[in-house]
């Protein structure tokens, strides 16, 4: 279930096409003035998950289908799945 949205695309206009990476909201409580979310069940709990080359529809809805709070994250395709940008950006959420 999306509990929330970080769109980190350049090209925001761009939904055919883009790759998604789903995390537990709870990985976003470090975070200044983030919202604290619970801590999930380890039997259910989505560390990382990825998806490229899917519409904007496609991946709300396959974020929205998981047992556990995710932040659903939006890349351009091409981007953050298949470079170390995601990683690098999530490491500075504090």
């Amino acid at each position: 279930m999306i509990w929330n949205i970080v769109d980190r695309r350049k090209r925001v206009y761009r939904w055919k096409a883009v790759n998604a990476i789903i995390e537990a909201l709870e990985h976003d409580n470090s975070c200044s003035d983030a919202d604290q979310a619970p801590e999930t069940d380890v039997s259910i709990v989505v560390d990382y998950e990825q998806l490229e080359g899917v519409s904007v529809q496609q991946a709300v809805a396959w974020a929205s289908q998981q047992k556990c709070p995710v932040t659903l994250y939006l890349y351009d395709e091409g981007s953050g799945t298949t470079s170390e940008e995601h990683f690098e950006a999530v490491g500075n959420r504090i």
